[in-house]
């Protein structure tokens, strides 16, 4: 009887234990505790690296501490240190705790526990790591808008993750660069991202993931950080497909001597010469420094030679991508109250712009009446910002031998300033994650529709490479009949997206693209 009752015990033991495993996993540093939501386990604010402060600041990112015991990850880790977006932008999210000890990620999957078990069987999802945006300098990986549970409940295992922005993350010095075992500074955000690449690999599979099929995608920086990943040698194998949502960093980077400068401008305007001393500045000083100006530099180790180069040499990391953008980007990122109200003075803004093209510029953006001069002044920023580098993404990625998918989104999401608004900068990212109803928003069944078409398509591709299923047919893109995915009120194919327009700016910008010597 005393036998049984051990074997008895011994099987409820065994028992609570399988039903507290979904939520523990082990990873390098310790065990997690997550929690389950409607069939998604979330785990939160997991470190992925030490915090880059005091002499880690501007340094590359380095291995997290280990931590005893089981670690709840069942909150988000800190932002990254940054200035609010000013009161009435589209971006503004609730005040979140903010701080330089910020590398954090977090993962959402609905596989079953022990995966790792399952992984052996050949069980395993698909990753999708996601990069924020907001212009290098705000942002953040807890955004409600970025929520991966819908996006895990269709497959793939969805991480997102904080990098280091502004002067923290892209700060570049010649003390700095002396210091450095690789003769670079700045671009720390990007080491971030290659940081955070690394522990996927390493760990993914804790959580149901496969670490050979891991999609990075982004939105504007975010998109910008996922262009520069594909042209960094560092980033090499930790990827296999990448998704860009209007953003790409075709235009070039300054050289590293450049950047340099700019550093150097920083550590005056804050009275220090010393990088010791530099580095003792509180964080909160650091914020808003005019002399600073955010962007990833030519430093010949994160990125041997600029983007377009890359690219135009064939050396970036050949993956198949699926690119696009938006038909109304600048509605909320230009200011009106600035444009010319003249036909006289829009010509001659013009002329300053488009040397010696004034003549083809009038034909690819004809204006006739000062009311045009607005709507017309838009799309050529749109165009020049984020068309252009889209697809000339999808056609130096078709030339080197990929897949390339071609997106434009044109649905106008049901805001309330959806009439001047429209199909706005970042509009299609709750369609993307399928999270709508983080936004207080009327939704109509189109915009429901919308979401699980496009959510479909983004995890189809991380799944395969291909986004088509069971949807609308998306066919690849080639540049003879130049494909493109409409996403709108319908969800159509169509070809040479804005081709005159985007012809006309290679042709007047393409020549004049620095050096950046």
């Amino acid at each position: 009887m005393k036998r049984i009752l051990v074997i008895a015990a011994l099987i409820a033991s065994s028992s609570l234990l399988g039903a507290a495993a979904p939520d523990v996993v082990m990873v390098d540093g310790g065990r997690l505790r997550g929690t389950s939501v409607n069939g998604v386990r979330v785990f939160k604010g997991i470190p992925f690296a030490a915090p880059p402060v005091g002499a880690l600041r501007w340094k590359a990112p380095q291995p997290a501490a280990a931590w005893p015991g089981v670690r709840n990850a069942d909150a988000f880790g800190p932002q990254c240190m940054q200035e609010p977006y000013p009161e009435g932008s589209p971006y503004t999210s609730a005040p979140q705790p903010m701080s330089e000890d910020c590398l954090y990620l977090n993962v959402w999957t609905a596989a079953a526990a022990g995966s790792r078990r399952a992984q052996s069987k050949g069980d395993t999802r698909a990753v999708m790591v996601w990069f924020h945006g907001g212009d290098w300098t705000r942002g953040s990986s807890s955004t409600p808008s970025d929520d991966g549970s819908t996006l895990a409940r269709k497959g793939v295992v969805v991480v997102t993750t904080n990098y280091r922005l502004g002067v923290f993350g892209f700060l570049a010095h010649r003390s700095l660069t002396r210091e450095s075992p690789n003769h670079s500074s700045g671009n720390y955000a990007i080491l971030d991202h290659v940081a955070a690449l690394k522990w996927v690999q390493k760990n993914i599979a804790a959580f149901g993931g496969d670490p050979s099929r891991v999609t990075i995608f982004g939105e504007s920086a975010g998109a910008w950080s996922v262009n520069v990943l594909q042209a960094t040698p560092l980033a090499k194998g930790l990827f296999h497909r990448a998704i860009g949502e209007s953003g790409g960093q075709f235009a070039g980077s300054p050289a590293l001597a450049t950047a340099e400068r700019h550093g150097a401008a920083v550590a005056t305007e804050v009275h220090v010469d010393t990088l010791a001393a530099l580095r003792a500045v509180p964080a909160r000083e650091l914020l808003g420094l005019e002399s600073f100006r955010t962007g990833v530099n030519t430093d010949g180790y994160v990125l041997p030679e600029d983007v377009p180069a890359t690219f135009g040499h064939k050396k970036h990391n050949s993956v198949p991508v699926l690119v696009g953008s938006n038909a109304n980007e600048m509605t909320t990122l230009s200011d009106a109250s600035s444009f010319p109200t003249t036909l006289d003075e829009f010509r001659k803004q013009m002329a300053v712009q488009f040397p010696g093209h004034l003549r083809t510029f009038d034909i690819a953006y004809p204006v006739t009446r000062e009311a045009e001069i607005p709507e017309t002044l838009l799309a050529v920023r749109r165009d020049q910002t984020f068309t252009m580098q889209m697809r000339r993404w999808a056609r130096t990625v078709t030339a080197a031998g990929q897949k390339a998918f071609l997106y434009h989104f044109t649905h106008v999401p049901p805001s309330p300033h959806a009439e001047t608004w429209r199909a706005y900068h970042a509009s299609e990212i709750p369609y993307v994650f399928g999270t709508l109803r983080s936004r207080e928003w009327p939704l109509t069944g189109a915009d429901v529709e919308l979401a699980d078409r496009m959510s479909s398509y983004w995890s189809n591709f991380a799944i395969s490479g291909d986004p088509n299923g069971k949807l609308p047919k998306w066919t690849a893109y080639d540049q003879t009949d130049e494909p493109y995915l409409e996403l709108g009120d319908t969800v159509t194919m169509k070809h040479h997206l804005l081709q005159a327009q985007l012809d006309f700016l290679e042709e007047a910008t393409l020549p004049r693209r620095l050096t950046h010597q």
